[in-house]
């Protein structure tokens, strides 16, 4: 809102795992008028009951949902690229099994590359390098300080 003055028409392309922070974006995103590109690894999908919620509010709502395991499918077109952690809290163990699910799903300047000619991006922090290489994360294009301030006031 605060970057492109509204956020009715915009396309935001989830690249990542299909845990809580997606789940919140899924149930916001089409009421704020925002299509929304979902890209996870299989096995790694959003819980299927929040996808249902989340395709109702689609049709309702007259928004755009795409759900893909291609990365590049997801960034196509889209105004914000958004990624997380990929490993959570709680999930240690399973951190040889999920980088390498999740190879090739790494944010980069050729992940952008077709997106569109204004994106932006946002990561929740903390951030890994596995998920979003430097040159994107810290680019003018890249508005995560900004969301860690503004995410401060709403704690």
């Amino acid at each position: 809102q605060e970057h492109y003055g509204g956020l009715n028409g915009l396309t935001i392309a989830w690249i990542g795992d299909g845990n809580n922070v997606l789940h919140s974006i899924m149930t916001s995103a089409a009421k704020l008028g925002m299509h929304l590109h979902i890209a996870t690894p299989k096995g790694f999908e959003p819980d299927l009951r929040i996808t249902k919620i989340t395709e109702q509010y689609s049709r309702e709502y007259s928004t755009k949902l795409l759900l893909t395991t291609d990365p590049l499918e997801a960034a196509n077109g889209a105004n914000v690229l958004v990624t997380d952690t990929w490993v959570s809290m709680g999930q240690e163990e399973e951190k040889k099994r999920r980088l390498k699910a999740f190879q090739g799903y790494q944010i980069t300047m050729q992940t952008v590359k077709s997106a569109a000619s204004n994106w932006a991006f946002l990561h929740c922090l903390p951030r890994k390098p596995e998920e979003v290489d430097d040159e994107v994360f810290y680019s003018p294009r890249s508005l995560v300080f900004q969301e860690a301030e503004n995410r401060k006031w709403t704690i």
